[in-house]
């Protein structure tokens, strides 16, 4: 969409960790959300597609946060504050964060050439924070 000034909205991710190794958290998702509603949809769309495959305890974790902890979330987000849901599932902890942010309007690239430099752009293999080691 654009526009010629920042519109405000919020800024979603979903990290995976895993609890048994020294790894930093994967990220695993993110999504640009326009309204609280939106943002929070993101998530609970998330928990009610994965929870049937997760273990008792994570399910009842996606539950409760479903049927309760959503409702202070929409709170929290209708007053532009941060939030974030977590769930563990056997030895991976799944955290959807949601944060107040201003997209930036860009420009119309339609009739105008990219940089050369643009072509030199390799997409990165792997979404973890840490540069892979090499082999």
């Amino acid at each position: 969409m654009l526009t010629n000034r920042p519109r405000r909205g919020f800024w979603c991710e979903c990290w995976t960790e895993d609890l048994t190794e020294a790894e930093p958290p994967a990220l695993r998702g993110s999504f640009d959300a326009y309204s609280p509603p939106q943002a929070d949809r993101w998530i609970a769309i998330a928990l009610r597609t994965i929870s049937p495959a997760l273990d008792s305890d994570a399910s009842d974790e996606a539950w409760a946060w479903l049927y309760e902890g959503r409702i202070e979330t929409r709170r929290a987000l209708l007053h532009a504050k941060p939030c974030t849901v977590s769930i563990t599932h056997a030895d991976t902890r799944i955290t959807w964060t949601v944060r107040p942010v201003l997209f930036l309007p860009l420009t119309h690239r339609q009739a105008a050439e990219l940089p050369a430099c643009a072509h030199d752009f390799k997409a990165p293999t792997s979404h973890r924070t840490k540069p892979q080691q090499p082999d």
